[in-house]
């Protein structure tokens, strides 16, 4: 009897670790909130605004004038991997004003004025590092979070793929608890009650999918996705 226990139990651990192993494999950079060419831009965007510009190294600010077109013609033609779909108009927007510095730097660079060129310097900076927030999630117990509700609910969900679906559930209602205990960053303090609030609905909704699954209910399922979907975006757009 009691070896017989241990064989069911190592058959559910096994299921178990299928499941997460299945749910790792579904998470590959379509969901990783990364542009490798606006990361790569941060090759020369250091040196400029950490060295050229504060030792206001004119010649070498200059310089970099290839660089800065090269990389930067990457990022206008980059797109973003699918879990980034719902900020399309913010990273056009940004990129747009991201092209302009550009377009500014050079102009300063082929003159003569020089503190013309260090604000073309301070304004490139500026517009990239706008960019990259952009896009970087506020917290990583979010971008964890929505990593996985990412695959329920654009490819689990519309697939009806129910078991997948009921496989995830314990992992969304744990990292739904990370983004509950998580710690908002000083500046934005002023939103901890409402992040309070709507991070303890993400998580109602997460036990609410969770509990539909385990009783095979899929009418619920479905419902529970959705709900947990709009909690998300709720809580995101505290930020915006």
């Amino acid at each position: 009897m009691y070896k017989r226990i241990l064989s069911l139990f190592g058959l559910l651990m096994l299921v178990c670790g299928l499941s997460a192993w299945a749910l790792a494999q579904e998470q590959t950079a379509e969901t990783k909130s990364e542009v490798p060419e606006l990361t790569a831009f941060h090759d020369v965007i250091y040196p400029i605004w950490h060295t050229a510009y504060p030792d206001k190294d004119y010649k070498a600010l200059r310089s970099f004038v290839p660089q800065i077109n090269e990389l930067a013609a990457k990022i206008y033609g980059a797109k973003l991997p699918g879990i980034l779909r719902e900020k399309e108009a913010k990273w056009k927007e940004g990129v747009a004003q991201l092209k302009k510095s550009v377009d500014d730097y050079n102009a300063a660079a082929a003159g003569n004025d020089d503190q013309a060129l260090l604000k073309a310097a301070e304004a490139l900076h500026a517009k990239y590092e706008s960019l990259v927030r952009t896009l970087r999630p506020v917290l990583k117990e979010m971008d964890d979070f929505h990593q996985i509700l990412y695959v329920v609910y654009h490819k689990y969900l519309p697939n009806k793929e129910y078991d997948k679906i009921r496989g995830a559930g314990a992992d969304l209602v744990a990292k739904a608890e990370a983004v509950t205990k998580a710690t908002l960053p000083t500046r934005l303090e002023a939103k901890a009650g409402a992040f309070k609030t709507a991070a303890g609905e993400l998580l109602e909704a997460a036990k609410a999918l969770d509990a539909a699954g385990q009783a095979h209910d899929h009418t619920g399922m479905e419902k529970g996705v959705d709900t947990l979907h709009t909690k998300y975006q709720a809580l995101e757009k505290l930020f915006d």
